[in-house]
């Protein structure tokens, strides 16, 4: 019998900003959907910063299959959000915020050691 490999900790440069979507027009009480801080920094180097998936994997410290999948599972959270006019909540995850510059940090406007620095 396989046993599967326990998970590694995913490196990432700040938490978001804003961790709560709501949406207009919808009645109270609909249950959020929860977006993991893993899955919200893959979307945001892949989609927002314009990464490869190499270089993803290279700044958070996984495989390249490891960043597909998670990609995968994070934009299908956040389209079924947008479809179900649900809440959208980012939150928890095996994640390393990190707690000082990196080099590959460099000139990354959302580092957790440039908030309110550079803005």
């Amino acid at each position: 019998m396989r046993l599967a490999r326990p998970s590694k900790c995913r490196c990432i440069c700040s938490l978001p900003p804003v961790t709560e979507f709501f949406p207009q027009g919808r009645s109270e009480g609909q249950e959020p959907v929860i977006l993991k801080l893993d899955a919200y920094e893959v979307i945001r180097l892949l989609d927002y910063r314009h990464f490869t998936q190499e270089q993803c994997a290279a700044r958070m410290n996984l495989s390249r299959s490891t960043v597909t999948r998670i990609y995968k599972e994070g934009r299908r959270q956040v389209a079924r959000a947008l479809v179900e006019g649900r809440p959208l909540v980012i939150q928890g995850g095996d994640v390393m915020v990190c707690t000082a510059p990196r080099p590959e940090c460099a000139g990354e406007p959302h580092c957790c050691h440039r908030q309110g620095k550079d803005e």
